[in-house]
């Protein structure tokens, strides 16, 4: 009897720890996609690294996150110590026994400096002559220049791409030339302030003017808004300004999807304008959220201060309440 009891304490003291034994559970390949496409797009407006390459050698070099290098080191794109990084290492098996491998304090650590170890290594640079759309040039160039010793590196890369429509997430970035002095910089993510600042530089070609981004500005109720420039995006605006994309569309009305316009006021805060006139006559091709954005107010007020539905079009000569 004492022996049963023993044996029924027994299971009960060791059921938690065959219970955290588990395998955590795996992320597929959409949910990882979903998880770090806005990241890969972010990175992709800094460096030049189109977004698509990013999220498909993330998936092929981290099995989607499920590999031990990525969930005990946050490195998803395999980079090894090199000699110059400082920040903490990772020891496991590779090509060779015992390799180094960096450790990153998160995961969007190990993405931006995916992007600055490519976009800081001479033997990358021709890469960045490309197309930002060239997924397929960027694919057979990293195998080119030996960024992996699969022979079939490069078409596995395009076949994530492909199977996954990963491309759709490269419309909207620029091609960013190499600046002259580029040189590979120290890649320790604890010095943050020297990486940001690296990371912002190559954000004009050599051609433009140095004052070509967008000028800041305030309404007369203190909101600081700029007018975009051409070729800006909604996420360009948002890096440019230290700000996550959701902050910029939410301020302003908009979807992710929804063009940016040359000239069109972007808000950097939410919008609470105080109208002096109370009612604004529709002009030839106004929409309510142009009438909204001009006069700083929120369009779902304008929208409800007018018993309208938010997709209504609204006709030139048409007389639309702007407060109470």
């Amino acid at each position: 009897m004492k022996h049963l009891l023993l044996l029924a304490l027994l299971s009960i003291l060791t059921a938690p720890n065959i219970a955290s034994a588990q395998p955590p559970k795996r992320i597929t390949t959409s949910e990882y996609v979903a998880k770090f496409k806005d990241e890969a797009i972010e990175d992709m407006l800094k460096t030049g690294v189109p977004a698509s390459i990013t999220l498909a050698q993330g998936i092929l070099e981290s099995d989607a996150g499920n590999s031990n290098l990525a969930r005990e080191a946050n490195n998803h794109f395999g980079i090894k110590c090199h000699k110059e990084w400082s920040g903490e290492t990772y020891i496991m098996d590779d090509d060779e026994k015992d390799e180094c491998f960096r450790k990153y304090p998160s995961v969007l650590d190990s993405y931006d400096d995916h992007g600055m170890f490519l976009r800081t290594r001479p033997r990358y640079s021709a890469l960045f002559d490309l197309e930002i759309t060239d997924y397929k040039g960027w694919a057979h160039g990293l195998k080119k220049a030996g960024y992996a010793t699969n022979p079939k590196y490069a078409e596995l890369l395009i076949k994530i791409i492909e199977e996954n429509d990963l491309h759709q997430y490269d419309q909207g970035g620029k091609r960013i030339p190499l600046t002259e002095g580029a040189n590979p910089t120290n890649n320790n993510t604890s010095n943050q302030n020297q990486k940001n600042e690296t990371i912002q530089e190559p954000r004009h070609n050599k051609s433009e003017k140095a004052d070509s981004k967008p000028k800041k500005g305030t309404t007369s109720n203190g909101i600081p808004f700029l007018r975009a420039n051409k070729g800006d995006t909604w996420y360009s605006i948002a890096v440019d300004n230290d700000m996550r994309l959701w902050q910029v569309l939410k301020y302003n009305d908009a979807e992710k999807n929804d063009l940016l316009k040359e000239g069109e006021i972007v808000y950097l805060k939410p919008k609470r304008g105080k109208p002096e006139n109370e009612f604004h006559m529709v002009k030839q091709g106004e929409s309510l959220r142009d009438i909204a954005q001009e006069h700083c107010i929120k369009l779902d007020y304008l929208v409800k201060l007018n018993g309208l539905e938010n997709n209504i079009r609204v006709e030139a000569g048409q007389q639309i309440r702007l407060r109470r």
